[in-house]
Formats: structure tokens, sequence, C-alpha cells
């Protein structure tokens, strides 16, 4: 089995550095391939996302990618900037469906900004459609504006569309991942105005007639934000398109206390995928040794579980995070009193001391 290692930029090769060693402790032979991406791919070949680098992650049964992004970065023309190395990869990759598991640990209902009562045994799963939407959609750019009240001004535009056929396979997804939670799934939209949500809306309800054993709800995006926060365990699986599941995603992971828990999969058709923290590269912290690595490691979980099939493993890696926290050791973005203060380093080696006990 061969994982392609991309650490990137920022905390990127801090986290990934201790997955690796998490990885390593399971005394599985994987064959691990790392090459540049982001930033460091733009320093060492001139783009995000390097030739080689694309090889390495097509040839690898699954990947395990840091993170990008870096504030010096930000004047380079769009197509150079670190954060395309993620949208290429995602785009060549197909990797459509992504899989984000919001999961408050007991051990961190204090760090959450919710009161306890709200968020104790929050357990959600936030699938976003990944290569569509007006991330990708085309046409986009700026413009002479065509018409309209500001006819003659320059004017910037992106295009929001989906295929009846994109729609469909995401939603044959979450159906089928609600079917083994709760049996419970939130179609996320905006059809009250936008044509495409819609569209939206009309095929998830159509693709519902076969899971009848699941319950299916639609709400409206502003609504389904709201109710994060308000009542967020009434949620078991979302289903959502990419900008929306985007920022709900992010919204979702406050919700357990830290980004820098919440690890990510984002999969093809045939569960080759992209594993990731969803949290980003924090460059006011790199090389401090203070990040979190539990989201990568969790992340290097859902990869052995998703991609290598190994659930066993990643079954001990869950474990292991789970024996940590309940030890009372935390890094800086979880830290509360009464706990223990940890590095970067320091949690990797609680884990892997965790996994060998």
């Amino acid at each position: 089995m061969k994982i392609a290692i991309l650490p990137g930029d920022g905390i990127g090769p801090e986290i990934i550095e201790q997955a690796v060693r998490v990885l390593n402790a399971l005394d599985e032979k994987f064959e691990m391939e790392t090459a540049p991406v982001g930033g460091a791919g733009y320093e060492a070949h001139g783009h995000p996302l390097p030739e080689g680098t694309l090889k390495i992650a097509k040839e690898a049964d699954a990947i395990l990618f840091g993170a990008v992004g870096d504030w010096k970065y930000d004047k380079l023309e769009r197509a150079l900037r670190p954060e395309q190395a993620i949208l290429g990869l995602r785009k060549n990759l197909n990797l459509f469906a992504n899989l984000r598991p919001a999961i408050l640990y007991p051990e961190l209902a204090g760090a959450s900004t919710l009161k306890p009562e709200v968020v104790s045994g929050l357990d959600i799963l936030i699938i976003r459609e990944l290569t569509g939407d007006i991330y990708f959609g085309q046409p986009r750019g700026v413009r002479e504006c065509p018409d309209g009240p500001f006819k003659g001004e320059r004017e910037g535009f992106d295009t929001m569309r989906y295929a009846e056929s994109e729609i469909r396979r995401i939603a044959h997804v979450a159906f089928q991942a609600a079917r083994k939670r709760g049996k419970r799934l939130t179609s996320v939209d905006k059809a009250n105005v936008l044509e495409t949500f819609q569209f939206w809306k009309d095929i998830v309800t159509d693709v519902h007639k076969e899971y009848q054993d699941v319950v299916l709800e639609h709400m409206y995006v502003d609504n389904a934000a709201m109710q994060l926060v308000r009542a967020p365990k009434k949620f078991d699986v979302i289903v959502t398109g990419n900008m929306f599941g985007d920022i709900l995603s992010d919204e979702a992971s406050m919700l357990t206390g830290s980004i820098g828990m919440l690890p990510s999969a984002s999969l093809d058709a045939n569960n080759k995928g992209l594993y990731e923290p969803s949290h980003g590269s924090a460059p006011d912290i790199a090389g401090k040794g203070v990040a979190n690595p539990l989201a990568t490691i969790l992340s290097a979980a859902m990869m052995l579980r998703y991609s290598l099939n190994k659930a066993e493993q990643a079954d001990r890696v869950e474990a292991a995070v789970k024996k940590v926290l309940s030890q009372g050791l935390r890094t800086p973005d979880i830290h509360e009193e009464g706990t223990t203060k940890v590095g970067t380093k320091e949690m990797g080696d609680a884990v892997v001391k965790a996994l060998a006990s």
C-alpha cells in the first residue's frame, strides 16, 4: 500500500510528521513517498502542484495532506497561489465527496463555545460536494459590466452550476452514510433564491426514493447555520454543495472545541482518497511546536478505514487519541484549567505510547 505524503506549508510539516509516526507505530508495511505541494511546491518547482507531485498522488493508494498557504504568496497570480494545489488535486483525482465528521469528545465538552448540555454527545457527519459549484463553475473572471445599473463598470463574476449526475452521486454517498448511522439526512440548499439549488433539491428528493428507510429533511443554508449553534444534536448527516459545505463544516468544527480536532476525507468513486485536517496552515504558529496534530492523526485513521481497508487499525488510532485526551493532555488550542499543556511532538509521543499500551 502506497501513501503519498504531502506536508505542504505552515504547520503542515509538523503535524504530518506526527501522523506518520503514528502510522509507523502500527507495524504495517506502508510505502510512503513525500513530495512538495503548495508554497513548498512553488518554491521547489515554480508551481503549487508540480507535475512530479501530481504523478505521485495519482499512483498512490491514498494521500495524506498537511496544509497549504502563507501570506507571503498572496501577491502571486491566483493560478500560482498555494491553495490552488488542493483544488488541483481534487479536480485531477476526481475527489468529489468530502466527509467531515464533527465529534465532541466528552473530555473536550468544556472547550466548546457552547454550553455542555447543548453539545455533549455531538456526532455529525457533513458530506460536502467537492468538485463542482461556484468554486469550479465557468465562466468566471473580471470584465466590464454588460448591463444593469452598473453597466460599464468593472465587475467580478463566478458561475454556480451543478450537473444532474454530480448531484446524484453525492446524494448516494450521503444516503448510504446515513443508512449506517442514525438514518437521518439533512440536505442543505438555498432553493428559495437559487435555481441551482432548486435543481439540487429536486434531484436529492428523487434519489431519496431509493432510500425510503432514511428520513430526508431539506433546510435552507441560513437556517442550517443557525441550527448548528442552537441545537446541533438534531443533525445526523448533512449533505450540501461545495461552498455551503465549506462554510458549515468550519462552523461545526468549533462546536467540538477546536478546528484542530477535525479530520476529513475527500474520496473518489472507488474510495481512493486525500486525507487532511480541516484547519489551515496557520503560518503564525508554524515552527513553534504548538500546533494540534490530532486532526491529522485522526485523518490518518480515516485513511486506514476508507482507502486502505484497515478498519481495525483505524479503531486503534482513534482509541489511542481518546486515551490521550482522557489523560488530560492538551495542545494550547484545547487547553483549559486542570489539564496539562503539551506541544505538537509531545502529543504525538503520547498517541504513539497509547498505541503500544
